[in-house]
């Protein structure tokens, strides 16, 4: 089945879950396109894994509406199932059973598997099918669930926190080739959805992102469009950095002759007003993902 281009591959609206007097998610809206790489940022806690089980059906929202691939997970569980993979913080298999027969399992659930991609992912983790999974490494574990994901070639992938077991150099390696591959095969149409504290590494990926703080979205917004809002300016002064008082700056800091200002959309304005304290170099520059992160959430 393919959905209508104007089709989300998410749509959240007013979502809440609560979990006796905690609310871990608080009227969520939240549009994920087909196609995109859309991250979900926040600390621990925020209520992402929350929204992520709302959406595979795993928990039952007390209130709001959730589709995916634009159907109700709740009424078609099966068909959103057959059309998108999940990989979970934590992994778990059948400790019984060798990496082959963990991925040979988890093949006879669908219609189609990609041997080809199986073959290039197992080489290029260096995983070895005759080993049993009791033997893995907890980045190993989360090595095999990528595969067993990916191989399915899914209209969409959930992902929550998927690197987090893996080392600098495999994480890199399959963030860069494997998820833009994974995309690559078929342009436009299928979506990553993913939640990650290791915002960094999927910094040339992230199309879209929600930032979620206590169960709220707090900032939404394109990966281009953020970069070009939030800048970060640097003043370098001749004698020692005054403390200055400017409007639109959120967040400032002085370090001997210099000092530097983040701002949110009022750059020009700032500047500015910061050309008449006469500082003798300004650089200004885009803040990074994880930057905007750390200021958005604070």
């Amino acid at each position: 089945m393919i959905l209508p281009s104007d089709t989300p591959a998410i749509e959240i609206r007013g979502l809440a879950r609560r979990f006796g007097r905690t609310d871990a998610v608080q009227g969520l809206d939240l549009v994920v396109p087909t196609g995109s790489c859309y991250g979900f940022f926040g600390r621990n806690g925020a209520g992402k894994t929350t929204t992520i089980k709302c959406l595979l059906n795993l928990l039952r929202p007390d209130s709001g509406t959730v589709r995916v691939l634009g159907l109700d997970p709740a009424k078609d569980e099966l068909q959103v199932k057959r059309r998108l993979a999940y990989v979970p913080d934590q992994v778990a298999f059948y400790p019984w059973m060798s990496v082959r027969e963990s991925l040979d399992y988890a093949a006879s659930f669908r219609e189609h598997w990609n041997t080809t991609a199986e073959s290039d992912l197992l080489d290029r983790f260096r995983l070895d099918v005759r080993k049993p999974v009791n033997g893995l490494s907890k980045g190993q574990r989360t090595q095999l669930a990528l595969i067993s994901a990916i191989c399915v070639d899914p209209e969409l992938l959930v992902l929550d926190e998927p690197t987090s077991g893996l080392d600098p150099i495999v994480r890199r390696e399959f963030i860069e080739a494997v998820i833009g591959a994974y995309q690559d095969a078929d342009p436009g149409r299928r979506t990553v959805f993913v939640s990650t504290h290791l915002i960094t590494e999927f910094e040339g990926l992230i199309d879209r992102f929600t930032i979620i703080e206590d169960g709220r979205a707090t900032l939404t917004l394109d990966s281009d469009e953020a970069r070009a809002k939030f800048r970060k300016i640097t003043a370098r002064f001749p004698g020692e950095a005054p403390e200055l008082k400017i409007p639109g700056v959120l967040r400032q800091s002085r370090a001997g002759r210099e000092v530097t200002l983040i701002t949110n959309g009022a750059t020009d304005g700032v500047l500015a007003e910061l050309r008449r304290s006469q500082p003798e170099d300004i650089r200004t520059e885009a803040l990074s993902l994880e930057e905007i992160f750390v200021v958005a959430s604070k």
